[in-house]
């Protein structure tokens, strides 16, 4: 088996886990950096989840990466020909004009930058990036990872390194390395949180989703083949109201029974009220912005909530990998739904001009390369991060932040209770607790997989956030090692954490929310 040897280790690609590698190798060390699919990215890329930012990300609340990184979205958008010439001149616009995000762009696009911003690393030898790799094993003495091992084509590979980061979306390395972890629900009596259900369950998990790439063609027929399994699905009934799953409806979160969506702007529902237009929400092409007609379709990723994949877990549990397929199979089944019987505001049924497109996600199916993966394995953590903390606005601002965020708590139809959850929350900071392992010694989480918990892992999974969390366990791997430290000493020792919040500064790492 070959052997290979590095200063830090990031097992998975993640959004974090991407971040994480780019910060260890920006500030000099021996990186690698491993995933399990062909892009890097996870939900900006492979999972196809266009960023969902909160209302004061065009002035704060990010680091400066990721502010560098939605700069080159838009610029990439100033120059290009053909491209509108009123919404280049605007300071702020969205390429695509969604109702999810600031700058919603294609995920082939998030590729690109984030490869451009590894590369220079890559090129002077600091980092190595191998994509298509599955982790197998992991070796450990006591309370430290020594080494993990990869398939990575037909060769076993061990990889051993000094810190080990988690940036896998499920939590594999976590799994793995026998770190202690919470998954799905805890309850009342564990985290002392109000809404927290009385009987933890382990299984009761958001459901994780595959997106599906549409371009609306208004004319002719795009029909897909009629997916398997699809009489089963379109006949399951929505566990809160009397809607089929595959409808034009979906859950309010406000009232706890389903809402009316449109399809397209300008669609009232029978009493004249405007609908929510789902084609617009993740749009990321809109065709009417490029003059030149390069693009004459608009065209949308359907990660909406008639697709969630409510039915089952993905990971620990004996039917992960069926789900898994199931998960996509579903989304097929309501892509073929929107073909063929959704209800038009005309009177009319079906959108066979709604093509499955293959050209932007990097696969053959129109589908995304992963599933969008909302709630991974979680570490048990020095700190865990409650509902009482973010709710309230004295407890939401960390004395040992890394980082800020803002999102209410949203937690999707759940896998076993089949229940949903949404409620505000102050803007908040992410503690360096919450990184810190209660036993493991050299092993840090990298993007969702921090100490927080089923509900408030509700608020802290989005995009700015979870590149905070990756690209502050990326310095901090880098900081232990130049100190041959432990992370639980800049955790616990005062001149320590002062030194390293000097490394955030240096890095342009927003600490504290600025009134």
């Amino acid at each position: 088996m070959k052997v290979l040897h590095a200063q830090v280790v990031v097992c998975g690609a993640s959004l974090g886990g991407t971040l994480s590698a780019y910060s260890s190798a920006k500030c000099g060390k021996k990186v690698v950096l491993l995933e399990e699919s062909a892009w890097i990215g996870g939900q900006l890329t492979s999972q196809a989840v266009p960023p969902d930012e909160h209302k004061w990300i065009e002035r704060q609340g990010c680091t400066q990466s990721y502010r560098m990184y939605r700069n080159k979205v838009r610029d990439c958008y100033r120059n290009l020909n053909g491209y509108s010439s009123k919404m280049k001149n605007r300071k702020y616009f969205c390429p695509a004009d969604s109702e999810v995000s600031y700058i919603s762009h294609p995920p082939k696009l998030a590729l690109k930058i984030l490869t451009d911003m590894l590369q220079p690393y890559i090129d002077s030898g600091l980092l190595d990036v191998y994509t298509n790799a599955r982790l197998v094993a992991c070796k450990v003495s006591g309370d430290v990872i020594d080494s993990v091992t990869y398939q990575i084509g037909n060769e076993l590979v061990s990889f051993v390194g000094d810190v080990f980061l988690d940036g896998t979306d499920t939590g594999e390395l976590i799994a793995l390395s026998g770190t202690e972890y919470s998954v799905g629900a805890e309850s009342k009596g564990e985290t002392g949180e109000p809404s927290a259900p009385e009987v933890a369950d382990s299984s009761d998990m958001q459901p994780a989703t595959y997106s599906a790439c549409l371009e609306n063609r208004r004319s002719g027929n795009y029909t897909i083949d009629k997916p398997k399994m699809y009489e089963q699905f379109k006949s399951i009934m929505m566990p809160y109201d009397k809607y089929n799953v595959y409808s034009m409806f979906g859950p309010d979160s406000s009232t706890g029974k389903a809402k009316e969506f449109g399809m397209f702007e300008g669609e009232v529902d029978d009493n004249g009220n405007e609908l929510f237009p789902l084609f617009k929400y993740r749009r990321i092409v809109c065709a009417d912005f490029f003059k030149d007609g390069r693009h004459p379709y608009d065209v949308t990723l359907v990660n909406w909530p008639q697709n969630d994949y409510f039915l089952g877990n993905l990971f620990d549990c004996e039917q992960a990998h069926d789900n898994k397929e199931l998960a996509k199979q579903f989304t097929l089944g309501f892509v073929y739904w929107l073909q063929t019987e959704a209800p038009r505001r005309d009177g009319g049924k079906g959108y066979p001009e709604f093509r499955l497109a293959t050209e932007y996600l990097g696969t053959s199916d129109g589908l995304s390369m992963s599933p969008y993966i909302r709630e991974s394995r979680r570490i048990k953590a020095m700190f865990t991060v409650t509902e009482n903390h973010v709710c309230n606005g004295h407890k939401a601002r960390f004395s040992d932040s890394v980082g800020v965020g803002s999102y209410p708590i949203d937690l999707h139809i759940t896998t076993k209770s089949h229940t949903f959850f949404y409620k505000p929350t102050k803007r908040f900071t992410i503690p360096l607790g919450a990184l810190i392992p209660v036993r493991m010694k050299n092993m840090l989480p990298a993007c969702k997989n921090i100490g927080c918990t089923h509900l408030t892992n509700g608020c802290y999974r989005l995009h700015p956030v979870e590149w905070n969390v990756g690209e502050v366990a990326g310095l901090l791997a880098s900081f232990v090692v130049d100190k041959n430290v432990l992370a639980r000493d800049v955790y616990l020792n005062k001149q320590l954490f002062e030194e390293f919040c000097t490394v955030l500064d240096d890095n342009g790492i927003q600490r504290y929310w600025k009134l």
